[in-house]
């Protein structure tokens, strides 16, 4: 069995679907999503490294051997957790689009297999080479998807050019920093060069790398996973992207491309920085924070609900930065568990918006409300994955957030066990963003769902129009009810997750605590000889 098969299952049926007649595309592409799903859960159930560190399924295939480049692959129990969220949400995004795409449906889902095989190649890539290519090839068909396929034709190109610079740009800078790490290593190691992450990874964990060295190769990986997540301020092509996107470019951006950005903070800044990331952690959480907050504020004004829930992925990802920064087991247990709820409950939302869309052509609140009374059943799926959002008990949500924020609460110096740089007071903060998420989740769901019955104009669009029933279809259903099965399951039973990845975990934390404490014995140093001084000088 060979983690290979789920990147080349996808690219199989991409080349498959040009030559398949127009009325069987969707199918083609259905069954090879499907079975690629299948065949990761096959993967998931042979994989022994639930409740293991380390790596497994690991096979390195020549490719430029002559360069230390090669085809290596393999996972941890984190990388294949977020390998079963890719390949579950990837059906129900080629079936949710059934009837909403008429036209190029070849292209259509061309592209959606290809970006699907790309995100895979991240998540299972074990050499930097093909885990750059991977990373940087997500950008092709997500643009391709946003500017053949976005709602307002006048500005989707342009929207996608920008999603496109802006990620292109970021993702340069950090290949700069990684290639550096190799480098270094390559002169330590008598010039031969290795792009092996495991590798790269134990050399700098050894101390290959000065504390001046690892503050550049810090920040040109926030140049590119910053942008990808992202973080403020380098946050505003997602909103854009996200309005314009079809409803399964909207899926994927929210429930796995963001997670690109989490997921490289979590294999390469964590565990090749340590010393910057102690150093400037405090400085990211803080970032974090504003983008909990701001993004939150923003939602409060907007009309358009996609836009809104664009936004409100943007302060949710803050959360996950911050239990990442906070540099102990719950709160890297609880960034990654958000990383999967996310993609679940706010994967849901976007569905929904778009099969609201597909009846009535609009987002503005302002033109639609009480939508109980005409869709029922599509209505009761938005009150239930607008409160797994907001983080109530029982559902997702709530368990990811709440680790996240304890996580920062015991970040502190004098923590006997996983000692941190930050504490009390980032985590009453950033949970301030958990009561403006409550307030503005709930009041779209308010002017949307609830109230007088307030439906727009239906008219044509640019494309074959599908007649669709008030209400859900089975097929819609069918999209959401995994979903939601999905959100209440991780509300209960949280642990499947946090215990399975336990132990990588800690592998990943295992050179923190002593360089934390050294650090605060140099800064407490300083402080007294400075407070010494400074009675000498009195004196």
């Amino acid at each position: 069995m060979t983690l290979m098969l789920l990147v080349l299952i996808p690219v199989i049926a991409a080349l498959g679907v040009i030559g398949t007649p127009r009325q069987h595309v969707k199918w083609v592409a259905l069954i090879a999503t499907v079975i690629n799903f299948l065949y990761s859960v096959i993967l998931a159930y042979a994989f022994k490294g639930w409740g293991e560190g380390g790596f497994f399924f690991v096979k390195s295939f020549n490719w430029l051997e002559s360069f230390g480049v090669s085809l290596g692959v393999g996972a941890d129990s984190v990388s294949m957790l977020l390998v079963l969220l890719s390949t579950m949400l990837m059906p129900l995004c080629v079936w949710g689009s059934f009837s909403a795409i008429q036209t190029r449906v070849k292209e259509y889902y061309a592209w959606l297999l290809v970006i699907e095989a790309a995100m895979i190649g991240v998540f299972i890539a074990r050499d930097l080479i093909f885990f750059y290519i991977c990373f940087e090839f997500t950008l092709i068909p997500m643009y391709f998807l946003i500017a053949l396929f976005g709602s307002n034709p006048m500005t989707r190109v342009r929207t996608a050019t920008k999603f496109f610079i802006y990620t292109f740009t970021g993702s340069i800078l950090t290949l700069a920093g990684l290639i550096y790490v190799a480098w270094a290593c390559a002169s330590q190691n008598a010039g031969v060069w290795t792009f092996d992450i495991g590798t790269l990874t134990a050399f700098a964990a050894d101390g290959g790398l000065t504390a001046r060295e690892q503050g550049w190769i810090l920040l040109a990986m926030l140049a590119g996973f910053g942008v990808k997540i992202p973080l403020f301020p380098v946050h505003t092509w997602l909103p854009l992207a996200h309005t314009e996107a079809p409803t399964a470019g909207s899926v994927i951006l929210a429930a796995v491309l963001l997670k690109l950005g989490t997921y490289g903070l979590y294999r390469f800044l964590l565990p090749i920085v340590p010393d910057a990331v102690i150093t400037y952690g405090p400085a990211i959480a803080v970032l974090a924070i504003i983008g909990i907050l701001y993004a939150a504020l923003i939602c409060w004004v907007q009309t358009d609900v996609k836009r809104l829930v664009a936004y409100s992925s943007v302060s949710h990802l803050g959360f996950c930065v911050l239990g990442l920064i906070a540099l102990n087991p719950l709160g890297l247990q609880g960034s990654v568990l958000y990383m999967i709820n996310h993609g679940l409950s706010t994967g849901a939302l976007f569905f929904l918006i778009g099969m609201v869309y597909e009846r009535y052509h609009t987002r503005d609140m302002n033109e639609m409300g009480g939508l109980a009374r005409r869709m029922p059943v599509w209505s009761t799926f938005m009150v239930f994955f607008v409160l797994a959002s907001v983080g109530l008990p029982g559902l997702n949500g709530f368990v990811s957030e709440f680790l996240c924020l304890i996580a920062a609460f015991t970040a502190t110096p004098d923590n006997a066990a996983y000692p941190g740089v930050l504490g009390p007071w980032y985590a009453a903060i950033a949970g301030v963003g958990m009561i403006f998420a409550a307030m503005y989740l709930l009041i779209m769901v308010g002017k949307v769902v609830f109230g007088p019955l307030k439906e727009p104009r239906r008219h044509a669009h640019d494309h074959d129009v599908v007649t669709l029933p008030a209400d859900l279809t089975a097929r819609e259903i069918g999209v959401l009810a995994p979903l939601a099965v999905l959100c209440v399951v991780l509300g209960f039973q949280p642990g499947i997750v946090t215990s399975a990845m336990e132990p990588a975990i800690e592998e990943t934390l295992a050179v923190y605590p002593e360089r934390v404490l050294a650090v605060e014995e140099i800064q407490t140093a300083g402080a007294q000889s400075s407070s010494m001084t400074e009675v000498a000088i009195d004196g």
